[in-house]
């Protein structure tokens, strides 16, 4: 089958008409909610008629308290029935993207630097940066233990170091 072409002033009379028939639709719309606004105001805020008396005041305003309390009901119920369903919808788009998998991962640049380099990068170049690690250490001299050297006979004091890991002679002398 051939395919024609449409032409450009069929195109712009196509046009012109979806974009009235939109634009009466629109109006009958806004229409529309203008008379349901004011059919919803008719039915639950009836008009107000100012009271004579104080008492009669009270009255009203006891009654009208009443109303906004049922209203901030109304309204804090609706509030959280729509954040569950924002949250169950979020947890359904991540649950959709798991599925799919599509996750596309960046190919990463190799970047050939020195440690001291990168650490310049990572600091800027106001830090001078050095990876000479051994020059803050601080010198340790080793003690050569004088026990090693002083190796004498095991059987010297045994019976001071006896017992209680060596505290017997402690107790028996307070004794």
């Amino acid at each position: 089958m051939s395919e024609k072409k449409m032409t450009s002033s069929r195109k712009h009379h196509l046009k012109s008409l979806v974009l009235s028939i939109a634009k009466g639709l629109m109006e009958k719309e806004a229409a529309q909610l203008i008379v349901d606004r004011e059919n919803y105001m008719a039915q639950n805020c009836p008009p107000l008629s100012m009271p004579s008396s104080t008492a009669e005041l009270q009255e009203l305003c006891k009654k009208l308290h009443h109303q906004i309390d049922t209203v901030d009901e109304e309204r804090y119920d609706l509030q959280s029935k729509v954040g569950k369903g924002d949250k169950e919808i979020e947890d359904l788009k991540i649950k959709v993207v798991d599925l799919i998998g599509k996750f596309k991962k960046p190919a990463l640049k190799k970047v050939r630097m020195s440690a001291d380099q990168m650490l310049g990068a990572l600091l800027g170049s106001k830090h001078k940066v050095s990876l000479d690690l051994r020059a803050n250490l601080k010198q340790v001299k080793k003690e050569v233990k004088e026990e090693v050297s002083d190796v004498g006979d095991w059987r010297k004091n045994v019976e001071d170091k006896a017992g209680m890991g060596g505290r017997k002679k402690m107790f028996e002398g307070e004794a």
